[in-house]
Order: structure tokens, then C-alpha cells, then sequence
């Protein structure tokens, strides 16, 4: 019953930046994480970026110098903001929504709802 549309997706030249939107509609409330995942060629989807409605924040460890997630709640979105940019960074992004409250927001079952994925790319 939720539905996400991201977008700020594209190319962009190593140490640049990227900000990805993730907007959801629908049934939501704000007790709603959301999430971003994503998935590089022949590697397994990967945990980003997460945020509780409460403002908390978890980012892994590859990103959390360089990346920066915040949520609008009046708004219902979420933002990436991807500075430094690197060539292992290009990736689908994949935004995630977690309709049910859940501890372990850095695992990939936490979560209820997918987005369709917005590619990133990074050129050398």
C-alpha cells in the first residue's frame, strides 16, 4: 500500500556529488523507516543508508564519510546526499520502506516496500 518513486539518479564524474530523492505516497505513516539499498553488477544487494521517523540515522561503514541521509516527514521523503563519489559507488539504488516497526533496519527483510531502482553511474 505504499508506494516509493525515486529520483537524482544519472551520471556523474568521480569526487562529484548525487543527491537521491525517495519519495512515498500511499497508505504511510510516520512510524515508517525507509531505507537505501543498492546492488552493483555481479555483487549482492548491499545496505546504504537507513532513517527512522524519529530522525536516527545508521549508514554503513563504505559510505558513512561521505554520505548523508535525511527525511522530510511532512513531505514523506527521504534524501541521499552522495559527495566524493566513486567508481564503486555506481550502483542501482533501490529506496526501501519498512511499514512495521524493526530493530534491524540494515538487512534487506526489515523491509515492506521497494522502489523501482535508480542507476547510478561514476566515471573514472
Amino acid at each position: 500500500q505504499v508506494q516509493l518513486v525515486e529520483s537524482g539518479g544519472g551520471l556523474v564524474q568521480a569526487g562529484g556529488s548525487l543527491r537521491l530523492s525517495c519519495a512515498a505516497s500511499g497508505r504511510t505513516f510516520s512510524s515508517v523507516a525507509m531505507g537505501w539499498f543498492r546492488q552493483a553488477p555481479g555483487k549482492e544487494r548491499e545496505f546504504v543508508a537507513a532513517i527512522r521517523w524519529t530522525g536516527t540515522t545508521y549508514l554503513a561503514d563504505s559510505v558513512k564519510a561521505r554520505f548523508t541521509i535525511s527525511r522530510d516527514n511532512a513531505k514523506n521523503t527521504v534524501y541521499l546526499q552522495m559527495n566524493s563519489l566513486k567508481p564503486e559507488d555506481t550502483a542501482v539504488y533501490y529506496c526501501a520502506a519498512a511499514a512495521i516497526g524493526k530493530v534491524l533496519l540494515a538487512q534487506s527483510g526489515s523491509y515492506d516496500y521497494w522502489g523501482q531502482g535508480t542507476q547510478v553511474t561514476v566515471s573514472s
